[in-house]
């Protein structure tokens, strides 16, 4: 009977240890699904917070809460935000174009709503001189005027969107901020640079205040580089009264008139 219980003993013996195997390689292949999950998941973090970086440059400061602030934030977009403490990046043009001269012009949207701008190349030189060249190069030509603020105290219509949507830039972002009311006041008419959180933010985005405004200015506030000189009234009654199609969580959102610069001149005031 030995030979038949020794056996016995060795089968009993190696199907215990092929279950506790099978057992730890369950155990192995869960850790490495965890480890794998977390990876994931540690990624589209990252993802998801590089978008919302991204897509602020529209008034995220104006929610009380840079564009999104006023982050009038030219912020979904998937551009670096440089930290509050870097500098510019990417190829900026240089603040001597402006040569703190006034710069007059015009800026039209959807091609019959034409308003007379100044440009402030003293108060704000670099932001001027920005404005200046991508108007001279045509950047703004047939972007889309994407968000728009209509509620008592915070009014403006956002533009300047290289992908039309609040994201994307010309390759570059620039600071610091000028010429920022100290009282956070921005009155009907002002023409000011969206951004995101940093003062380093500022791109390609500006907004039109149709309406006295308010924004928060915890983060530094906004640039101001100029104002509208003439045809507010047009684009208030034909563009910004008709209201917003789909109010977002600050109750901006995009005009229901589609909006697009159709043309944009400047030239120095001689």
């Amino acid at each position: 009977m030995a030979p038949k219980n020794q056996a016995r003993d060795n089968r009993e013996a190696r199907e215990r240890l092929r279950l506790y195997q099978a057992r730890q390689g369950l155990h192995e292949r869960q850790r490495r699904r965890r480890v794998r999950d977390n990876v994931v998941g540690t990624v589209v973090l990252v993802a998801v917070a590089a978008l919302a970086t991204g897509s602020q440059l529209a008034f995220a400061g104006a929610q009380g809460s840079g564009t999104a602030d006023a982050s009038a934030t030219a912020t979904a977009t998937s551009t670096p935000t440089p930290s509050a403490t870097a500098g510019n990046t990417g190829d900026v043009p240089s603040k001597s174009i402006a040569k703190d001269s006034t710069w007059t012009g015009t800026l039209t949207l959807n091609k019959d709503v034409r308003l007379g701008i100044e440009l402030d190349g003293q108060k704000a030189p670099q932001a001027t001189s920005v404005e200046i060249k991508l108007i001279q190069e045509q950047f703004y030509n047939g972007t889309t005027c994407h968000r728009l603020a209509d509620s008592t105290g915070l009014q403006f219509l956002q533009c300047g969107s290289a992908n039309g949507d609040g994201t994307g830039d010309a390759g570059f972002e620039y600071g610091p901020l000028e010429n920022v009311p100290s009282d956070g006041e921005y009155a009907k008419g002002t023409i000011a640079i969206a951004r995101s959180s940093s003062p380093y933010s500022q791109s390609t985005q500006f907004f039109i205040v149709t309406g006295d405004t308010t924004l928060d200015s915890s983060t530094g506030g906004y640039t101001v580089v100029g104002k509208v000189t003439s045809g507010l009234s047009a684009l208030v009654s034909k563009i910004t009264s008709k209201g917003i199609a789909k109010a977002g969580s600050d109750g901006t959102g995009e005009p229901k008139v589609a909006t697009k610069i159709t043309g944009a001149t400047i030239e120095r005031e001689q």
